[in-house]
């Protein structure tokens, strides 16, 4: 049996002589890190930051869009209040050129009214005088000694008498205002004052009673005021009146 002889020669390496072979060295090898994990949190984060930032832009120009649409209205709130400050001035002159002017005006400052003084009288009820003086009657009719009333409505009534005597006597002195519906035969005492009226002395006297109220008075009611004793009353217009105006 032949044995079969292995000459294990040495590696045969061919090398160029401009150039050297240089085998690595392990301790001369740098190792390099592995590749950074992506840090989702991260870009989490930026992503919420941008949503954040496009929700404040949003609303930022929503506020300005109103602000906007505000001041637009307001504008044209002020243009219509002008037209209809200027067609408020243009009215008047017209209505001068139309003879209109005057008639309104008085119109308006017609208020139903009437104030009278005393008259000489020596009946019941009391007489007054309508025209002359300080009396006036405006849209209240003086007929038959009474004010007759032409609205129906709330009214003032008010009257005052002046009780006077050159000799002293203990007597009773009443003021009376009443009215006289047209629908009922009987009067009806609105207002009254009563006293007795005690002398001291046997010399001039005098007593002073005053009536007023509001009263919610028909059409057609007649007024009057009556006195214990008309001969006793003061001829003063300053102290004995009588009248009556709409509310």
């Amino acid at each position: 049996m032949h044995q079969h002889q292995v000459n294990h020669q040495p590696p045969v390496f061919w090398t160029n002589q401009h150039s050297t072979t240089q085998f690595p060295n392990h301790s001369n090898v740098i190792t390099l890190p592995p590749p950074p994990f992506p840090d989702f949190r991260k870009k989490k984060r930026k992503d919420g930051t941008c949503t954040c930032l496009l929700i404040i832009f949003l609303l930022v120009l929503l506020a300005l869009a109103g602000v906007g649409l505000g001041t637009y209205k307001l504008f044209q709130l002020q243009k219509e209040l002008d037209q209809i400050k200027e067609f408020s001035e243009v009215e008047p002159s017209v209505e001068k050129l139309m003879g209109l002017e005057n008639h309104q005006s008085e119109k308006k400052d017609v208020r139903l009214a009437a104030h009278l003084t005393p008259k000489e009288g020596r009946s019941m009820p009391l007489a007054w005088e309508d025209t002359v003086g300080r009396a006036f009657t405006a849209g209240i009719l003086y007929k038959n000694r009474g004010l007759v009333v032409n609205q129906t409505g709330l009214h003032f009534i008010y009257s005052s008498v002046y009780f006077r005597g050159t000799t002293c006597l203990d007597k009773e002195l009443s003021h009376v205002v009443y009215k006289k519906p047209i629908r009922y035969l009987n009067e009806l005492k609105l207002m009254e004052n009563v006293e007795y009226h005690y002398c001291a002395n046997k010399g001039k006297w005098g007593r002073h009673s005053f009536l007023g109220a509001v009263f919610n008075l028909s059409s057609s009611d007649i007024i009057y005021v009556n006195v214990s004793d008309v001969t006793l009353i003061s001829p003063e217009e300053s102290r004995t009146f009588f009248g009556i105006y709409k509310l």
